[in-house]
């Protein structure tokens, strides 16, 4: 393993690099990113917090300790004190500022109501907040004349989990089993809402466009397999298409065990895939995606990085970037850190993955 001097890398850089690992072509290095939910800024000391993005360059290149006393910025589905009601009419709550909320309640719970129920105009929001599409293009296009990679697209949870809230869980899952035919005229005007907003961002240019939504549990999808080929599948396929007809990469998400899934997920023609390593195996992983497509592994949050040793969360690294990784590239990971993770810990992720970014280098 090579090692290399920790400076700060531009964002040309950062832009050439996850292009090259997406596609193959022998990146420099694996892209490695570290996100701190704003969660923790109200559970651990900001000066530890400061400490540590201050001594990890190559995870924070452009973090300045801030002079006055900082204030985590929170979206509107994370803020404790505020219920909040997005453009579906779904209700979000949460218990924590910076944890995101859950839907308490579904504006469609009775089909009788669907005649009268406001499907939003995307032109003016998003599904989650309001927009200004042409301020939205002055900023990437600002983004882009400085180098930096473009990535854009739906709203996490855009269409089954937008299904849900609508109509609360159960009677998602029972509209498909009965075969309900308003549950598909609702899934078209899902699909056309999120439609216009892939082709607002594809027509910005952007290198890189992402769907991303939730669809495994603990053990297990959401939803059967053949539900999901019958009726969402067929969304996913509408809502790629512009974006993979202009030759952009397609991202794609989702938390959870997605093994029965990821077939007809693959059949859609994605590029990079965001899924969680050890709810889902990373030999699994391995055997069914390495090689096939660039695999953006989301890094433990449930046992050994918030229960394990500093050592243990090293060798999980170690380990992922070994069985995943290749000199070819194909491989980019992502922490998002959470209260209930001691700071050592937090520390000892850092280390590694500034450290075995470059093990193909």
């Amino acid at each position: 393993m090579k090692t290399t001097e920790k400076t700060a890398f531009s964002p040309q850089k950062h832009r050439e690099t996850v292009l090259k690992s997406i596609r193959f072509e022998r990146p420099d290095y694996i892209p490695m990113i570290f996100s701190i939910n704003s969660a923790c800024w109200n559970t651990y000391p900001h000066e530890a917090l400061f400490e540590l993005m201050e001594s990890h360059p190559l995870l924070f290149p452009d973090f300045v300790r801030p002079t006055e006393p900082f204030i985590p910025p929170l979206s509107n589905v994370c803020q404790k004190d505020h219920p909040y009601t997005d453009d579906w009419g779904c209700l979000w709550t949460t218990s924590m500022d910076g944890i995101c909320g859950t839907v308490t309640k579904h504006p469609l719970t009775d089909w009788a109501d669907f005649d009268s129920y406001p499907i939003p105009d995307p032109s003016k929001c998003r599904g989650i907040g309001s927009i200004d599409w042409e301020k939205e293009r002055r900023r990437f296009a600002d983004l882009k004349a400085k180098g930096h990679l473009l990535s854009a697209g739906l709203r996490h949870g855009h269409t089954f989990l937008q299904l849900c809230d609508i109509r609360g869980y159960e009677n998602a899952l029972f509209d498909m089993q009965d075969e309900e035919p308003m549950l598909q005229v609702l899934l078209d005007k899902i699909t056309e809402f999120n439609t216009y907003i892939i082709k607002q961002y594809v027509d910005m240019d952007v290198d890189i466009v992402t769907y991303a939504e939730d669809l495994g549990m603990q053990y297990g999808p959401m939803l059967s397999v053949d539900n999901f080929r019958k009726y969402i599948i067929p969304c996913y396929e509408k809502m790629l298409k512009p974006a993979k007809e202009a030759g952009k990469i397609v991202h794609m998400h989702s938390d959870g065990d997605i093994r029965l899934l990821v077939p007809s997920i693959k059949e859609c023609g994605m590029d990079v895939f965001n899924l969680q390593d050890l709810v889902n195996g990373i030999d699994w992983i391995k055997e069914n995606l390495k090689d096939k497509v660039c695999v953006e592994l989301d890094i433990d949050r449930q046992k050994i990085t918030p229960f394990g040793t500093p050592k243990e969360v090293e060798q999980l690294i170690a380990q992922e970037v070994k069985t995943l990784g290749s000199p070819q590239g194909g491989l980019m990971m992502i922490y998002g850190w959470y209260p209930g993770v001691p700071l050592e810990n937090a520390k000892a992720l850092m280390d590694a993955m500034e450290k075995y970014m470059f093990y193909y280098s």
